[in-house]
C-alpha cells in the first residue's frame, strides 16, 4: 500500500519533507555585480522543484559585514544589499510558494556581529540599555569550563574590548558577541524578528547555535535549563501567533543531548532536531567496509517525542565535524579524507561531498541510498545535487561555498561579471547542471531518481526501522515499515562481493527491472531498497 500524503498540507509536513540548503550568494547574479540574489534564485527555482525537494533551507540572508557568511547578522529585520530587497526576498517566497516549495530562513539567535547597532550603542556608553543585551567581564576569567569552538583561530571565548574597556564573551568568532539571554529585553526583539518574516510568510526556522545561549559559572555553558525554559517560552510564543510553524534546531550535541530539546508534550521546543553524530560515521563506515559505526549510533539514538523527527544531511556549509568522534577515529578520518592539512578546519575537514568520495559515483550512489533511507528529514546541500567539487584553497569554509555551476558558459552561467564573490571552480566546463540534464547516469539525475523513489514510499519517509541480521560486517539492512508497506534497505560497504539470502521474491526500487530471490551477490558498494515483488 502507497500512503502518498505528501501532498497534503498536514501540520507535521516536515515528516515528508526533503530539504534543499540554498547559499543565495552562490546561486545566480541577476544583476552582474558577481553575487548571487533572490532574483537571480527565483530563475532557478525549477531547478529546485525538479530534483523532487518539498523545502528550501535559505542560509542568512541579512546585512552583515559577511565575516562569518552572514552568521554575523547586523541587522535581523532586512536583506544584505548583495541579496536584492525586502520586496526581492517576498517575490522570491511567493515563487517558491507558487511551486509547492516551502522555505524556511536560518536564525541567528545565540550571537550578532559585532557591527550590529546594539553592539556599537553597547560598546561605547557602559550606561546604554544595549550594554546589557551582552555578556561582559572585567577580568575575562568566567565560564572556564567553556569549550573553545574555533580552536583554530580563537584562544578564548573572551576578548577585550578597548571602546567598552571590559572583556564580552563569544562562543565562535570574536566578532561575534553573544547575546545575553538573562535580559528579557532581548527575547523580545529575538521574537520581534521571528515575527518579522513569519508575518511575511515564511514557513519557519533553523535555529543556529542553540545549546550556547546562557551561560553559567561551573558549567561547561551548553544545554543548560535556562536554555530549554527560553525556548519553551518561544514555542508557546510561535504556536499561539503562528501555529504550524516549524521550528528547526541547529544543535551539534550527542543524541541523548538533543533529546531535550524536543521538549516534552506540555513544553515542546523543536519539531526537529539535527542529527550531527549519525554524518561522519557514514562516512566512516564506507572507507571502512564496516557497518558497526552506524549501528552504534543509532542504538544509541533515543527513541524521539511522537510527532518529532531527526533531520539528517552527507554535507553542509561547514566543515564535516568531527566533533563526536574519538580521537582516533578522527585522526583516523583526517588520514582517510584529509590526508592534507589544508583539507582540514577546526575539528573536521572542509571538503565537498563528492571531493570526499574522490568523485567515485558508485559510492557517491551508495552514501545517498543509504542517507535517504534512514529516519529523519534529509537536506540536500546546493552542488551536490550535480558532484561539485572545492576549492581547499580559499579559506575557512568559503571552499564548499563556490558559485553553483549551470553551464559552461562565462563563470558557469552563475554570472555575466568576471570577478565572482569567489572565483568558479575550474572543473565548470564538464561538471555542470546542462550537462547533465540529458545523462541518464548523471549525479543530477540520479539525485532525482533516488528523492524520487524515496518520497514514493511512505515506509522511508516516516515507517518504522528494525535492523536486519546479516551475519557481516560489511553488509548493513534493515526494513522501514508504516502499516503494511515495507522496505528492505540493504548495503554491501565493502569493496568485495558478498552474499546475503532473501526468503521472499523482491522488486528493487534502485533497479526497477530487477526481481530478485534466494542467495543474491551483492555487488561492491551495492545499494538496494527491496520491496515485496
Amino acid at each position: 500500500m502507497n500512503v502518498d500524503v505528501t501532498a497534503k498540507n498536514q501540520a507535521d509536513w516536515y515528516q515528508d519533507a526533503v530539504f534543499y540548503e540554498l547559499y543565495i550568494r552562490a546561486y545566480r547574479d541577476s544583476n552582474g555585480d558577481g553575487n548571487g540574489d533572490f532574483r537571480g534564485a527565483i530563475k532557478k527555482l525549477d531547478h529546485i522543484q525538479s530534483l523532487g525537494v518539498n523545502c528550501i533551507w535559505v542560509m542568512p540572508m541579512y546585512p552583515s559585514p559577511l565575516k562569518d557568511d552572514g552568521y554575523d547578522v547586523a541587522d535581523y529585520l532586512g536583506i544584505h544589499p548583495d541579496y536584492g530587497t525586502l520586496a526581492d526576498f517576498k517575490a522570491f517566497l511567493d515563487a517558491a510558494h507558487a511551486r509547492g516549495l516551502k522555505v524556511v530562513t536560518d536564525m541567528v539567535m545565540n550571537h550578532t556581529s559585532d557591527q550590529h547597532p546594539w553592539f556599537q550603542a553597547a560598546r561605547q556608553d557602559k550606561h546604554s540599555p544595549y550594554r546589557d543585551y551582552y555578556v561582559w567581564s572585567d577580568t575575562g576569567s568566567e565560564y572556564a569550563d567553556a569549550r573553545i569552538i574555533f580552536l583554530d583561530t580563537e584562544p578564548s571565548n573572551w576578548t577585550y574590548d578597548e571602546v567598552a574597556g571590559q572583556y564580552f564573551w563569544h562562543r565562535f568568532y570574536s566578532c561575534q558577541p553573544d547575546l545575553n539571554y538573562d535580559n528579557p529585553q532581548v527575547h523580545e526583539e529575538m521574537f520581534n524578528a521571528l515575527r518579522f518574516w513569519l508575518d511575511m510568510g515564511i514557513d519557519g526556522f533553523r535555529i543556529d547555535a542553540i545549546p550556547y545561549l546562557y551561560e553559567r559559572e561551573g558549567t561547561n555553558c551548553e544545554n543548560l535549563p535556562e536554555t530549554h525554559q527560553f525556548l519553551a517560552k518561544m514555542r508557546r510564543m510561535v504556536d499561539e501567533e503562528y501555529p504550524g510553524t516549524l521550528l528547526i534546531a541547529e544543535a551539534n550535541q550527542w543524541p541523548h543531548d538533543l533529546l531535550p530539546y524536543f521538549g516534552t508534550e506540555e513544553e515542546p521546543e523543536f519539531q526537529v532536531c539535527f542529527h550531527f553524530p549519525i554524518m561522519p560515521r557514514l562516512y566512516q563506515a564506507v572507507k571502512a567496509g564496516d557497518k558497526t559505526p552506524i549501528v552504534d549510533i543509532l542504538n544509541d539514538t533515543p527513541e524521539k517525542p511522537a510527532g518529532t523527527q531527526w533531520m539528517t544531511f552527507l554535507r553542509n556549509h561547514d566543515e564535516l565535524t568531527l566533533e563526536m568522534v574519538t580521537p582516533e577515529v578522527r585522526q583516523w578520518m583526517w588520514e582517510q579524507y584529509a590526508p592534507e592539512p589544508r583539507m582540514r578546519l577546526n575539528l573536521g575537514i572542509r571538503r565537498r561531498l563528492a571531493a570526499l568520495l574522490d568523485h567515485d559515483k558508485q559510492k557517491w550512489f551508495l552514501l545517498h541510498a543509504l542517507f535517504l533511507s534512514l529516519p529523519g528529514t534529509p537536506i540536500i546541500y546546493y552542488g551536490d545535487e550535480i558532484g561539485m567539487g572545492d576549492n581547499i584553497w580559499l579559506p575557512d569554509r568559503h571552499g564548499c561555498r563556490t558559485p553553483m555551476q549551470w553551464n559552461n558558459n562565462l563563470n558557469a552561467g552563475f554570472s555575466s561579471y568576471e570577478n565572482t564573490y569567489q572565483p568558479v571552480l575550474a572543473e565548470y566546463p564538464q561538471v555542470n547542471v546542462a550537462a547533465q540534464e540529458d545523462e541518464p547516469d548523471s549525479y543530477l539525475n540520479l539525485t532525482r531518481f533516488l528523492i524520487r523513489a524515496r518520497q514514493g514510499q511512505a515506509a522511508l519517509r516516516r515507517g518504522e526501522m528494525a535492523w536486519v541480521e546479516t551475519g557481516d560486517t560489511a553488509v548493513l539492512a534493515y526494513r522501514r515499515f508504516i502499516h503494511d508497506e515495507g522496505v528492505l534497505c540493504l548495503f554491501n560497504l565493502s569493496s568485495q562481493p558478498q552474499r546475503f539470502a532473501l526468503h521472499h521474491e523482491r522488486r528493487d526500487l534502485l533497479s526497477p527491472e530487477a526481481r530478485l530471490s534466494g542467495t543474491i551477490e551483492l555487488k561492491p558498494f551495492a545499494a538496494h531498497w527491496l520491496v515485496l515483488a
